[in-house]
């Protein structure tokens, strides 16, 4: 029995791995482009959760219908953030940027707490699921997995295939050498940092899709810690390892779960994170490049 039910956690937890790796993709791509850690990060998850929110239950559209819409209004906020905060603090100390993006995270937060109040919202999408012999699998989660899997593979070839994705490697690799090139290196720092908050902000609609309820502006906290657990854990500077971090995650979170539970006197989903954290040290004191990062 208890085999089963810990075949069903780890087959939801690749699931929700899998959107977790998708949602940190955006903070390892401005780490790995800007040198920023965006500690606003969960507040464009948020965002993203209400767009989904607000087309579902005002415009009575799907929610696959708000992961473009969220990921254009993402760019746009970067682009707006951007220019109005973060290009003044390239190559400033990481205090400020930390405080920086801290600021624009509690500015988010308390506009979303005036436009949509303070209390948990959900939404519930009816979509029919698949019946597994370990677990019962709505399909609004094997949407989200789908998204996070298509969207990774984008972001994949356009790196790898395009001049704009050439152009923002030669900035990573080397940002002097890349003016040098003729590279508009001032350009490659706004658009990586829109494509990175567009990607946030969109993985608030596929992590909605896989837990529709407890939307509220400050839900975005609890998804900051594990990002940066995940993308520590596939190598900070790397989007790819953050995906299969997030997978890794996933199955460690959800399989830890359902020990914990067997143990009494216990909270299991408190003992989850103490995990994530522990696992956060242990990488840091073994392999701080992180378990898939280069070296």
């Amino acid at each position: 029995m208890i085999w089963e039910q810990l075949a069903g956690n780890l087959t939801q937890g690749l699931i929700l791995g899998g959107v977790y790796g998708m949602a940190t993709m955006g903070l390892s791509l401005i780490f790995g482009v800007l040198r920023v850690v965006n500690v606003g990060h969960g507040p464009f998850i948020m965002v993203g959760a209400f767009i989904t929110l607000w087309i579902f239950t005002t415009l009575k559209l799907s929610p696959v219908i708000a992961i473009p819409v969220a990921f254009i209004m993402g760019m746009a906020l970067g682009f707006i953030f951007f220019y109005s905060a973060m290009r003044r603090l390239i190559k400033a100390p990481e205090l400020a940027t930390l405080l920086a993006t801290f600021s624009i995270g509690v500015l988010l937060e308390e506009t979303a707490k005036l436009i949509f109040g303070s209390d948990f919202q959900g939404y519930n999408w009816v979509v029919g699921k698949i019946i597994l012999p370990v677990t019962v699998l709505p399909m609004s989660k094997l949407y989200a997995l789908i998204g996070s899997v298509v969207i990774a593979i984008f972001l994949y070839v356009w790196f790898n295939k395009t001049r704009a994705g050439t152009a923002v490697r030669s900035v990573v690799e080397d940002s002097e050498g890349a003016r040098v090139c003729g590279i508009n290196v001032g350009w490659v720092y706004a658009f990586s940092f829109a494509i990175g908050i567009g990607l946030t902000v969109a993985s608030g609609v596929l992590l909605t899709m896989f837990i529709p309820v407890g939307i509220n502006p400050y839900m975005g906290g609890g998804y900051t810690l594990k990002a940066f657990v995940i993308a520590v854990l596939g190598g900070l500077t790397s989007p790819y390892g953050a995906f299969f971090g997030g997978l890794i995650f996933g199955l460690i979170e959800n399989g830890s779960y359902t020990l914990f539970a067997l143990m009494p006197g216990v909270e299991p989903f408190a003992l989850t994170r103490f995990l994530s954290f522990f696992i956060l040290l242990l990488i840091l004191l073994i392999k701080p490049t992180g378990l898939l990062g280069g070296k």
